[in-house]
């Protein structure tokens, strides 16, 4: 009987201890967004739709204003390795823009560089520099305010430029409202935080006989009992 109720008792507890475990593998597979607004906080209210969306698709995604990117890079490497180095993702717009690449150059310092950077016309911080990740830079070079991105010394990841020159409607203030643009941040982000599914073992063909295991050179096979030596 005594048995029988440790029994119970430690099921219970395995229960309670899995229940638990949940939550933080779910925060560690789908990471942290963090999306930072541009002059006054006022003027890049496309991140906070951004945001919205994001974590309506179960993403956490929070917004911040620009000046806040350093205390958000401690803040950002410390939750990550929390939950076993989950991803960190910054989006930014103008001068939330440059602040993003400030912000990743800061957690690359600190160890725990960002996997994706996504900034909108960045129009001061143009170089990349001692960081590593992936950087996709949408911006327009005719509007007047919208800059390249660079690599710079010390940089490790990947830049890509996207010049939207083309495409009309767009400018320096409705740049990071495009809900066509959001659908490609949120593509990218869900590549990384969607956790893969592990590829399923091959079926055992009963077919197919197993080879017998190879004797190494100069050693001899034993002999099985009953057969001649």
């Amino acid at each position: 009987m005594k048995v029988g109720l440790r029994f119970v008792r430690a099921l219970f507890a395995a229960v309670v201890v899995l229940c638990v475990a949940q939550p933080a593998l779910a925060q560690q597979n789908r990471g942290h967004v963090y999306l930072l607004r541009g002059l006054a906080n006022v003027f890049s209210l496309g991140m906070d739709d951004l945001a919205k969306k994001l974590n309506a698709r179960g993403i956490p995604a929070t917004v911040h204003e620009y000046g806040q990117w350093a205390s958000l890079a401690d803040a950002a490497a410390a939750e990550s390795r929390a939950t076993g180095n989950s991803p960190i993702i910054i989006v930014g717009h103008s001068l939330g823009a440059d602040a993003a690449v400030e912000m990743a150059e800061r957690l690359t310092a600190l160890g725990t560089p960002p996997k994706l950077v996504v900034t909108f016309d960045p129009v001061g911080v143009t170089q990349v520099g001692a960081s590593a990740g992936y950087f996709v830079n949408y911006y327009q070079s005719n509007n007047g305010y919208g800059k390249r991105l660079t690599a710079g010394p010390g940089f490790r990841g990947n830049i890509v430029n996207r010049n939207l020159n083309a495409i009309g409607g767009i400018d320096h203030f409705n740049i990071e409202k495009s809900p066509r643009l959001h659908d490609e941040v949120i593509t990218q982000v869900r590549s990384i935080t969607t956790p893969r599914p592990k590829p399923k073992p091959k079926p055992v063909d009963p077919s197919v006989t197993p080879a017998a295991p190879a004797t190494a050179p100069g050693t001899q096979a034993a002999a099985k009992p009953g057969a001649p030596g």
